[in-house]
């Protein structure tokens, strides 16, 4: 099921990154200017809103960063997120912090192949899936893989941070 994109100079980080380890997944390209919400990427890419995963970035109050996969119509509990991360607090980071931070633009963040390896935590109802959407890394491209992949990939895990 590999897909590999039709233009060399769309391939990304991401997509390196799952090639390199071995990971089947499928790319999906879709029309986006620029920065839209989730749900409304989701309805671009053609992928199904509960299926569709966005990615975000917290700091925790011990300074360390986490990256945080839910559903596009989900919203963060930042309680919750703190108690997953096993820290006091948690807050997202700002816009700006997020291409110096992570490599990636807003609306273009994926949870794969930032500049540097956080803590990923992934709401664990994507387990429930046989495959989930993420960000390929650009505005306009979706990856389809399994959850458990994602983890394996990121050296993530599961846990119930949502509202």
């Amino acid at each position: 099921m590999t897909a590999m994109p039709k233009e060399k100079d769309t391939k990304t980080n991401a997509l390196r990154l799952l090639e390199t380890a071995g990971v089947a997944y499928e790319a999906i390209h879709y029309e986006c200017k620029e920065f839209t919400d989730g749900v409304h990427a989701a309805d671009a890419a053609g992928t199904p809103p509960d299926q569709t995963y966005k990615t975000l970035v917290g700091t925790g109050k011990s300074g360390q960063h986490y990256v945080l996969v839910l559903p596009v119509a989900g919203e963060v509990d930042l309680k919750k997120a703190a108690r997953a991360a096993g820290e006091k607090a948690l807050e997202l980071i700002s816009v700006k912090e997020l291409l110096p931070l992570t490599g990636y633009v807003r609306g273009g963040v994926s949870p794969l192949a930032m500049k540097k390896a956080f803590p990923t935590l992934v709401q664990e109802e994507a387990q429930l899936y046989d495959e989930i959407f993420v960000s390929g890394g650009r505005i306009g491209l979706s990856v389809k893989l399994a959850p458990d992949e994602l983890l394996r990939v990121t050296g993530g895990s599961y846990a119930d941070f949502c509202k």
